[in-house]
């Protein structure tokens, strides 16, 4: 076995060929990073294995292969509204405890690993702005996964050295059109005359998948360990705003149809967070204005 002091520091990222992961990994390949990961599907990359975080050999095996310095967990069912709710917990609690286990069982542990967890876990919370210490009220099957991974998570706390991320809303180019975002985009992209949506007096705080892949590789390089971050820009828009911003963009309106079925049961109406703790630990995010990301994307 190489010693990894012979070598690159090797980083892996769970969920590479994901919306996120790619960032990721670009930011870590920029500081020295040799970057391998665990995808879905067909994979046919050397830097990249197949691996489902519920079987837990597959895991163990997944870990050994990377021998990885650092470990920055991205993969996870993401979406909201995902149908099949024990995915959801089968994905995000037991195969993040399936990862960490393997990891602490390793031959040689990493000396940081990074879990994503989500701003969702405040739910609607009653104050603004959220901060980590907000008590969590989860609103979704996907929030109670994400808050449950985190409380699974403490117990691995004496054996691994954890940082847990809290990203609030982002996107960029490269997210699912089933993501509002995306879709408010692709309808003017297709120069279409109307979108149906659900409540678009709904706020959010928003940040670029670029900011967000910054924090990862900043939080990997400051090392705070133990430590929760909120991963946000501490500005709400309205999905109202949103659209209006991409109707100036392409100078044209598009027509808003309500559609009562798109409404989700205990909507959370405002989300924004203060990023003042991480900032405090790695520095100011890159200003990218939501103007800026929503063009970015329209030219992609």
């Amino acid at each position: 076995m190489v010693s990894r002091s012979d070598r690159r520091p090797r980083a892996l990222v769970t969920g590479l060929t994901g919306f996120t992961g790619r960032y990721v990994a670009a930011e870590l390949a920029q500081v020295g990073y040799d970057v391998v990961g665990f995808g879905q599907g067909e994979v046919d990359r050397d830097d990249c294995r197949a691996v489902d975080l519920t079987d837990r050999a597959a895991v163990e095996d997944g870990v050994a292969w990377a021998d990885a310095d650092v470990v920055i967990h991205l993969a996870a069912i993401a979406f909201v509204a995902h149908g099949d709710v024990d995915a959801i917990y089968g994905v995000n609690v037991l195969g993040t405890r399936n990862l960490l286990e393997a990891l602490a069982s390793a031959p040689r542990k990493p000396e940081l690993v990074l879990i994503a967890s989500s701003a969702n876990i405040y739910g609607n919370a009653q104050v603004e702005p959220i901060t980590e210490s907000t008590p969590p009220d989860p609103q979704n099957d996907y929030a109670v996964s994400k808050i449950s991974m985190e409380y699974m998570a403490r117990l691995w706390a004496q054996r691994l050295p954890i940082v847990v991320t809290r990203p609030f809303n982002y996107t960029g180019v490269g997210q699912g059109d089933n993501f509002l975002l995306p879709k408010i985009v692709k309808h003017f992209r297709d120069g279409a005359d109307a979108i149906e949506l659900g409540n678009i007096d709904v706020w959010r705080d928003f940040l670029d998948v670029r900011s967000v892949a910054f924090a990862y590789r900043r939080l990997v390089e400051t090392r705070p360990l133990g430590g929760v971050f909120n991963i946000c820009s501490g500005q709400a828009h309205s999905l109202r705003e949103v659209v209006a911003m991409a109707a100036d963009l392409v100078g044209r309106p598009i027509e808003i149809r309500l559609n009562p079925a798109f409404v989700r049961a205990n909507e959370v109406r405002r989300l924004v967070g203060s990023n003042r703790h991480l900032v405090e630990a790695i520095g100011h995010l890159p200003d990218i204005p939501l103007k800026e990301t929503i063009r970015w994307m329209l030219s992609a």
